[in-house]
This record gives C-alpha cells, sequence and structure tokens, in this order.
C-alpha cells in the first residue's frame, strides 16, 4: 500500500496548525484570559506534532531495504509517541499558568472579539480533523489518527474554554478561568497517555483488530470445508501495513504444484479481505503427527 500520499494529509494539518495557533494567540492578547492562553499552548503543540508526523509520514512510505526488510511503517508509532509526549508537557505548561492566575486572579477583556477569533479557530481545527481522520481510517494510519484525536480535543477544548470565558463575564468570576484551564490540562493529559499507550502496544507486534482477524477467518472457514486444516495463525499490526502467517495443512498425497496453486489462492483472498497485508504460508501434510506439534513460536528442537 503507497503511504507517499499520507504526507499531503500532514501537510494540511500543518498548516491549519499555524494558522490556529496564530488565532488562538490574537484571542489571548485580546481577552487576557489563562483559558484562552492554555488554548494557545496546546495549539504550539499541534505545529511541532505535525511538523514530525509529515516526516515520519514521509519516513514510514520508504519501501523496504537490506536494512529493513519490513519496510518502514512502524515510524508512524513514534510520530503518535512523540504527539502524546508534547501533549503532555502541554498540559504542564497550562497547568502552571492556570495555577499562577489562580494565585493573582485578573479580569478578561474584550470577550466578544476574543471569542469570535478563537470559534474561527476552533472550525478551521474541526474541518480538519475529520478530513484526517476519513484519511486515518481509509489507510489504516495510526499518525493521522494521533493528530485527527489531536485536533478534536483541541475543539472540545477551545468550546470549554469559551464557555468559561462568557461565564466570566456574566458572573464576574475571575477564578472561573484558570478552573477551566486546569480541567483542560487534566482532559488533555488523558489524550496524552492513551496515545503513548497506543504506540507502545503497537511497538511491541500487537495483534490486528478483531473485526480484521474475523474477516481472516471467514476467507479461512471457506477452505475448512472442502477439509483443509489451518494452525500457528498470527497476525502483527504495523501502522498501514499487516503481517499474517499460518500453516496451510493438506493432504499428503497432493503434488506439489496443487499445494502451492492453494496457497497462492489463500494468500490472495486473505490480502484482498484485509488490505495492506501480507501474508505468509508453510505448507504441511494432513498426516503426519509432526505437523501438529509446531504451533508455538518457538519450535521444539530450535
Amino acid at each position: 500500500m503507497d503511504r507517499k500520499p499520507l504526507t499531503r494529509f500532514a501537510l494540511l494539518s500543518l498548516a491549519a496548525a499555524i494558522v490556529t495557533i496564530t488565532l488562538k494567540l490574537a484571542a489571548w492578547y485580546i481577552t487576557g484570559s489563562v483559558g484562552m492562553l492554555s488554548d494557545a499552548l496546546e495549539s504550539i503543540v499541534n505545529v511541532v506534532a505535525a511538523a514530525a508526523t509529515l516526516w515520519l509520514l514521509y519516513l514510514s512510505a520508504r519501501p523496504p531495504d537490506d536494512r529493513h526488510t519490513y519496510g518502514y511503517s512502524k515510524a508512524e508509532y513514534f510520530a503518535s509517541a512523540f504527539e502524546g509526549a508534547l501533549i503532555l508537557v502541554a498540559a504542564l505548561l497550562i497547568a502552571w499558568s492556570a495555577l499562577e492566575r489562580l494565585r493573582h486572579p485578573q479580569p478578561i477583556e474584550q470577550v466578544g472579539l476574543g471569542v469570535v477569533v478563537s470559534l474561527v479557530a476552533t472550525a478551521i481545527n474541526f474541518g480538519v480533523a475529520r478530513v484526517l481522520l476519513g484519511a486515518a481510517r481509509r489507510h489504516y494510519s495510526i499518525a493521522l489518527e494521533a493528530d485527527a484525536h489531536h485536533l478534536m480535543t483541541d475543539v472540545w477544548t477551545s468550546i470549554g474554554v469559551v464557555v468559561a470565558v462568557f461565564a466570566v463575564s456574566v458572573t464576574g468570576w475571575n477564578v472561573l478561568d484558570p478552573i477551566i484551564a486546569l480541567a483542560v490540562a487534566a482532559n488533555i493529559v488523558f489524550t496524552g497517555v492513551s496515545l503513548l499507550r497506543r504506540s507502545a502496544f503497537g511497538l511491541m507486534d500487537e495483534a490486528l483488530p478483531a473485526d480484521r482477524v474475523a474477516r481472516i477467518e471467514q476467507v479461512l472457514d471457506r477452505y475448512r470445508a472442502e477439509g483443509i486444516e489451518f494452525h500457528a495463525i498470527r497476525t502483527r499490526a504495523a501502522a498501514g501495513r499487516s503481517f499474517v502467517s499460518m500453516h496451510v495443512l493438506v493432504p499428503g498425497a497432493w503434488t506439489i504444484q496443487r499445494g502451492h496453486d492453494l496457497v497462492e489462492k489463500i494468500e490472495h483472498e486473505v490480502a484482498t479481505t484485509a488490505p495492506g497485508t501480507a501474508v505468509f504460508t508453510h505448507l504441511e501434510p494432513l498426516e503426519d503427527p509432526i505437523s501438529y506439534g509446531d504451533e508455538g513460536l518457538d519450535r521444539p528442537g530450535v
């Protein structure tokens, strides 16, 4: 599966991040709201994360070579992990700013203009997030998915900040501004930890999602009905690529050609059912007891 087209989505994210951070910093400057500042600080993370995602998507699109015979697709997990780490840094900066404002409350100014500017930035983030999420689902890209979820978190954060600014302007309770900022920090900590967790699982060769495995099993069930057996079925996700290996057991009287034709057909059907999947098969005779002693990852005697 060609990963190069994904870089254009990362470029879109980077451009949107630059525009929105400019707008949000303007909103903070206009209002003096620490909530607006917290929103702008998270957008700084968006810029850095989008740049990192762009580079790592470019790297992941490189073809296999002598040193990386399975390709570079796992580079996407580094993009996701890096973004998760930056989100946690932003949360600390937001919390620090909010605690300072709790000790020294200040009034919010020019609420209307600041809110309008912030909402324009929010609308841009929402539109780009929807585009990225659609591309991530089509191409099985965890890097774009992480970027999209981060932008959606930014959207809800911005909405919360706008609500806080209005609440302060109506009630006069300046303390609401830093309290909402602290809530924003807590929310994005959750997002950052989630991204780090998913990246770690991906780097540890996590199995394919249950729905994809179920579709693969449906293909194999058709052959089981014809007397063909399978075992040692293993799946592995590597960002936009997937790997499936299995042992295919057929009657020992079959010719090599007949067995070869069968596994070629099975590999093609599995790869068609689960796009972006590399399929590896090992042919064994049904009648030989040794065929049933090598289901584990480490074969006996090896």
